[in-house]
């Protein structure tokens, strides 16, 4: 048996446990918020401290990029840490994520780091207005973010992000030029040690204030799909990369800028579990533990709906026999991640027929991305 350890505790963490017991492997979890080593599903506190488990363990892994420095200098430390912890630096840190895309050669957003207000005046002048901003560490959902579009706002842009600067260690702020960009599409791929790269469809994204609402497999663009695995292949082995990786991008006119990295398991990536021949959860496992990596194919049409702030749906939802429910089992709270649902049907037009289904039993307070 393989036992494995994920710092972070949350939902991403639940899931791949349930992935890794069919292989028997055991997954243990590290909430860095309680600093209890707890079972991923349970939530149940275990008999270890983070050194004994440490020890305990074959492989440490992570489900998200915000790990305090020096939790992830002891994991490293103990040789068993996958991906390379520079990998996940450059997940929480968009200062190193710039700089690992422009060595791998990999198409971004011009983008200009800003510490003082000369900074913001010198990005203003080489990119140009509108701009967006986002802080270099934390943020997440469309949270540490700001939109500048004209000059009346720069003096009141300005003070909430040096505000955020002066209270945050180590802060800064990444400055993109705008991208007025068709669609926003991710691409989750896995890469074990040998090097070996597989990845899966394409999802095409959805979001509702900053948070991921909808994410459909693509069918059939072959074009864009390589012109993505090729950058994906290219991050990647810039970072020697084990395990899952998400890479987030912007189509324009048919060509693909990355936007972001997710060095894990992804949210878009959750229709895997039902729509692919391995999901994303049990493939970043086999990598991590060295074992043979599941083939990635799209084996159906298949789509994610998020479910946030809600911890029930109505009856109707489980007699759509294409939907499969997710839940996380956690604490109600407005906004919240609380679950997902996965549809599947056999034709790109059945799925939407059965996601419009799904529209009309659901509250479009809640789910508003849903056709109707």
């Amino acid at each position: 048996m393989n036992q494995v350890l994920v710092l972070g505790a949350g939902q991403l963490a639940r899931m791949m446990a349930l992935a890794g017991a069919p292989l028997n492997i055991d997954v243990i979890a590290y909430d860095v918020v309680s600093t209890n080593v707890v079972h991923p599903l349970t939530q149940q506190c275990q008999s270890l401290s983070l050194i004994e488990a440490i020890a305990a363990v074959d492989v440490i892994t992570a489900e998200f990029e915000l790990i305090p420095t020096d939790i992830l200098s002891l994991c490293a430390a103990s040789g068993k840490f996958k991906p390379h912890p520079e990998a996940i630096k450059a997940g929480g840190d968009r200062r190193i994520e710039k700089t690992l895309l422009d060595l791998a050669k990999v198409a971004n957003a011009p983008h200009h780091i800003i510490n003082t207000r000369t900074d913001l005046d010198a990005a203003i002048t080489t990119l140009g207005l509108p701009m967006v901003l986002k802080t270099a560490l934390g943020g997440y959902d469309g949270k540490g973010q700001w939109r500048l579009k004209t000059r009346d706002q720069i003096e009141s842009v300005w003070a909430e992000m040096a505000h955020c600067i002066a209270v945050t260690n180590n802060q800064a702020i990444v400055a993109e030029k705008f991208i007025g960009f068709d669609r926003e599409v991710s691409l989750i791929g896995v890469r074990n040690a040998n090097g070996d790269v597989k990845t899966y469809a394409l999802s095409e994204n959805v979001h509702t204030d900053g948070v991921l609402s909808l994410s459909t497999a693509i069918v059939g663009d072959t074009i864009l799909q390589q012109q993505a695995q090729q950058m994906f292949t290219a991050v990647a082995e810039q970072l020697n990369y084990i395990g899952v990786l998400a890479l987030e991008f912007f189509e324009v006119n048919g060509a693909l800028l990355v936007n972001e990295i997710a060095p894990r398991v992804h949210n878009s990536g959750h229709w895997t579990q039902q729509g692919a021949q391995t999901c994303q959860f049990e493939n970043h496992l086999r990598a991590v533990c060295d074992l043979p990596l599941g083939g990635t194919a799209l084996i159906r049409p298949s789509a994610m709906i998020n479910i946030l702030g809600q911890d029930s749906v109505p009856r109707a939802v489980l007699a759509l026999e294409s939907c499969h429910v997710h839940w996380y089992g956690k604490e109600k709270r407005a906004g919240r991640k609380m679950g997902h649902i996965n549809v599947c049907a056999t034709t790109p037009e059945q799925l939407q027929y059965q996601l419009m289904l799904l529209g009309q039993i659901l509250s479009q307070q809640y789910f508003p991305t849903l056709p109707r």
